[in-house]
């Protein structure tokens, strides 16, 4: 890892760290409304797919987010040309029944992320448009629904495809 990538990683933890204590309830101690959440996908819909894609992306993740819904989570998955790599990002949710002022959205959701992504390398690395060393900045949108502690989110990679995940919250 070169040192531009050491000092991206630790500038990131460090952002995540200060939302995780700006948003502690000092009262009790302890944050309260934070929500602790596992997730994965089992699949991905790619756009335009080549004879380069081999085998199926998976991921698997976790993600901890406040009760002001912000957000930070890391990511390991295969990418669609089976390379291992990992996604340390934060993030926003924007729940859609406030955003509109309707029953109809209740439960529905767009979550925006941006991060490090790190695994794109050679002879892959073009896949993603800014990308040295195979660590590349990357926004990811997202739309999902949400039922108790279950939540199921399609994510668009760009141009390039969907990718379906399914999360539970450990703890709330």
């Amino acid at each position: 890892m070169t040192i531009a990538q050491k000092f991206s990683c630790i500038a990131i933890a460090a952002a995540m760290m200060h939302v995780a204590t700006a948003n502690a309830d000092t009262s009790a101690g302890k944050l309260s409304g934070d929500i602790f959440m596992v997730q994965f996908s089992p699949y991905t819909i790619h756009f335009d797919k080549g004879p380069e894609h081999t085998g199926h992306p998976w991921l698997v993740g976790v993600e901890w987010q406040d009760k002001s819904r912000w957000l930070a989570g890391f990511s390991y998955f295969n990418n669609s040309f089976n390379q291992k790599c990992e996604y340390l990002y934060g993030g926003y949710t924007f729940q859609l029944e406030e955003t509109f002022k309707s029953e109809a959205f209740k439960n529905w959701y767009i979550k925006l992320t941006g991060g490090l992504l790190y695994g794109y390398k050679e002879p892959f690395e073009d896949k993603l448009p800014i990308n040295h060393n195979g660590l590349a900045p990357v926004i990811i949108p997202g739309l999902g629904y949400k039922y108790n502690r279950f939540n199921a989110q399609i994510n668009i990679l760009g141009a390039n495809g969907l990718m379906f995940t399914f999360g539970y919250d450990l703890f709330r």
